[in-house]
């Protein structure tokens, strides 16, 4: 495959390809395709919007199982959006020549080259094509499976509870040795100075690393808003309405990053919805926090002609995936109201079980039909709903009992069910 022409069919069906798939996977896919344009043994995609999996790697173990999130940050702060960048960073533990490029949606690309370095007109390709790859990212986290944001919600949570027993037991043992180098039965006072110093070095570095852990996991509450405010703003500036935006304390807790990010979505897809309609001149967006749930509440100055049934089974299942709920309702003459509960402290299943990895590879319009088969319908009731042919509901079926490996209806249903799927409406 000629991969030298960005307009060439081949390259433009191989760059269909990453995107088409798990997203778990995308940086496999993306290498894949690199491979040629550019020789390289390694390859890393970092991504903030991805909580619970910001690392998508490919190639060299050595190196893609040693990358820390600290060494990327650092790479990412030496860049701007746009630039290519090739020379010298740590990358693994060690020094090595990458090539890193930085998205302006603020996903990094890094690349340890195999050989010499090739062309810049052909890293000039490479960053069009993760311009692609980056915003295809950003879309199917925003547009995220429940399996998906279930896994990720429980790697997050792994990830904080591992970092604070971590935290536990290098603090106890750091402070067990400044304890015995205040011990006055030790007299080399400048051995004994030089230790502690090393030692408080030591915990400050510790409880350092563990805070940038946690800034990652978490966003402060008006950080996460301000971020939504910003979304909207772009969403909205061609259009006659005002946004009426009523911030949430700042003296509120952190919210877990799945939480952020299916607010912001809940944010936007309602706005959106609310902003087709006819004679719609005010949207009101407030968030709110009693210390357990996040309360979102948007609504609108309209007629009240939206279908609030079918906004609402949009949105429904990144709310509740996370544990929350979800009503929408639209009075004529009134207007138009979703409001949106989403808890800050959740239990999910542990990531990697065997339902959680199948319903990654659904579709969303499979997890459409798996819904239906929760709720025990038949194939003329499903078709009825989602306004398509029967024929078209078997072909789906057929997909989602493959891909679960289920044997039946049924079976499929209780997967579905095991990993959090709701029974459609």
């Amino acid at each position: 495959m000629s991969t030298t022409n960005p307009e060439s069919g081949p390259l433009i069906t191989a760059l269909r390809d990453v995107l088409v798939g798990p997203l778990t996977d995308i940086g496999q896919r993306f290498s894949a395709l690199l491979t040629d344009l550019v020789p390289h043994d390694a390859l890393v995609v970092f991504t903030r919007e991805c909580t619970g999996r910001p690392r998508k790697v490919a190639g060299d173990a050595t190196v893609v199982n040693r990358v820390t999130i600290a060494e990327l940050d650092r790479v990412r702060g030496e860049l701007t959006a746009g630039q290519i960048r090739r020379g010298p960073a740590v990358i693994g533990g060690r020094t090595r020549e990458v090539c890193a490029i930085l998205d302006r949606t603020d996903t990094l690309l890094v690349l340890v080259p195999r050989g010499s370095w090739p062309t810049t007109q052909r890293f000039e390709l490479v960053r069009a094509l993760f311009t692609v790859v980056a915003t295809g990212i950003q879309l199917q986290v925003q547009g995220a499976s429940p399996a998906y944001l279930a896994e990720s919600r429980a790697a997050s949570t792994e990830r904080a509870r591992t970092v604070a027993e971590l935290t536990e037991a290098h603090a106890v043992t750091l402070e067990t040795i400044l304890a015995t180098l205040r011990s006055r039965d030790l007299d080399d006072s400048r051995a004994r100075t030089t230790a502690r110093e090393t030692a408080t070095s030591a915990l400050i570095g510790l409880r350092s690393a563990v805070d940038r852990h946690r800034d990652f996991a978490e966003e402060a509450m008006t950080t996460a808003f301000a971020r939504m405010h910003g979304e909207l703003r772009g969403l909205v500036r061609h259009r006659a309405l005002t946004l009426e935006m009523v911030e949430p304390s700042a003296a509120g807790r952190g919210m877990p990053g799945e939480v952020a990010h299916a607010a912001r979505a809940v944010a936007r897809g309602a706005v959106l919805a609310l902003a087709e309609q006819r004679g719609v001149t005010r949207i009101r967006v407030a968030w709110h926090c009693d210390g357990e749930n996040l309360h979102i509440d948007i609504r609108d100055d309209g007629d009240g002609e939206l279908d609030a049934a079918e906004l609402g089974r949009q949105l429904r299942d990144r709310v509740e995936t996370l544990g929350g709920g979800l009503e929408s309702e639209s009075t004529t003459g009134w207007g138009c109201r979703v409001a949106a509960r989403l808890p800050l402290d959740l239990s999910v299943p542990s990531p990697g079980g065997p339902a959680l990895d199948a319903l990654a590879e659904l579709g969303p319009r499979e997890v459409e039909v798996l819904e239906h088969l929760v709720a025990g319908r038949r194939n003329r009731a499903i078709a009825e709903r989602l306004g398509v042919s029967e024929s078209t509901v078997k072909f789906h079926v057929a997909s989602v009992l493959r891909k679960l490996g289920a044997g039946s209806r049924g079976e499929a249903a209780a997967i579905g069910a095991e990993a959090g799927i709701k029974a459609a409406v």
